[in-house]
């Protein structure tokens, strides 16, 4: 029966413009997850105070969010089995896998964090583009690696994410969109840092092709407190966004006062939520 609607075409392309109008009139749902990654508890890995299990154990019932990011430097093995086990106790504890932050992606041999993506279920790899160079040739080097490795994330099922670091070839939202152009992939997608990523209009600007956002708490005692303004700005600017807000600290210090501005956070957007059901 698929095939026979496909035939008569009664199954339309969603293509990226059939998307783009579907968000622009979506309303004001603040539907986005809550997520976490598992660099910002990198010290307590460093120290061996933390494993990935008990990670997602700290994630799932004492910061209570709704999606995981693993960050490969966290990973002390990628084989099948222990992927295996991630998976089962994310899925055990009610933890969608958001993403895979793989920085190593796009080096030589970086193609094999595609696998554990997969293993893991993870729908999305964030990579990150090289320091910048005066170096004609490092933009075309660039485009030419993200050209393959796109290749490579379509036939894994697994879609890339860019994200802006500033230093980098892809420092701002108008670098993002040069290198979308230049690769001209559907599976070259971004994840904006709206803390690094310069006003309002630059970051809507990119937000029809962002399938992650990330935002570097600076106060974890200040995040979302009656005296904070980042946080509602933050709620209003994803206003139609509905995938995963990676909420990122330095160090989560404190992981009681790290849930609290979490907890802060997710009341905001439950308001945000409720003013408009």
């Amino acid at each position: 029966m698929a095939e026979s609607f496909a035939r008569s075409g009664a199954v339309a392309r969603f293509d990226a413009k059939t998307q783009a109008e579907a968000r622009s009139h979506r309303p004001n749902t603040n539907a986005m997850k809550i997520a976490c990654s598992s660099a910002t508890f990198a010290r307590a890995f460093v120290a061996r105070e933390m494993t990935q299990l008990e990670w997602l154990d700290i994630a799932a019932n004492e910061l209570e969010v709704d999606a995981v990011v693993f960050a490969s430097e966290q990973f002390a093995r990628t084989d099948a089995e222990h992927c295996a086990q991630l998976k089962k106790v994310a899925t055990d504890l009610g933890l969608a896998v958001a993403a895979i932050d793989a920085a190593e992606l796009l080096s030589d041999g970086g193609e094999s964090w595609l696998d554990v993506a997969t293993m893991l279920g993870a729908p999305i790899a964030i990579v990150r583009a090289p320091v910048a160079s005066d170096d004609p040739s490092a933009w075309s080097a660039f485009v030419d690696r993200l050209k393959t490795r796109a290749r490579e994330a379509k036939r894994a099922n697994v879609t890339l994410a860019l994200r802006n670091v500033p230093g980098t070839i892809i420092a701002s939202i108008d670098d993002a969109k040069r290198v979308a152009k230049d690769v001209d992939s559907a599976w070259l997608r971004f994840e904006i840092d709206v803390s690094t990523a310069g006003s309002h209009g630059d970051v809507s600007s990119l937000l029809e092709d962002a399938v992650v956002v990330a935002y570097g708490i600076a106060s974890i005692a200040c995040f979302a407190t009656v005296d904070d303004d980042d946080a509602p700005t933050l709620i209003r600017e994803l206003k139609r966004y509905r995938g995963c807000v990676v909420l990122e600290a330095s160090d989560s210090g404190e992981r009681g006062a790290f849930h609290d501005a979490l907890a802060r956070f997710a009341t905001l957007r439950a308001r945000a939520l409720a003013a408009v059901v």
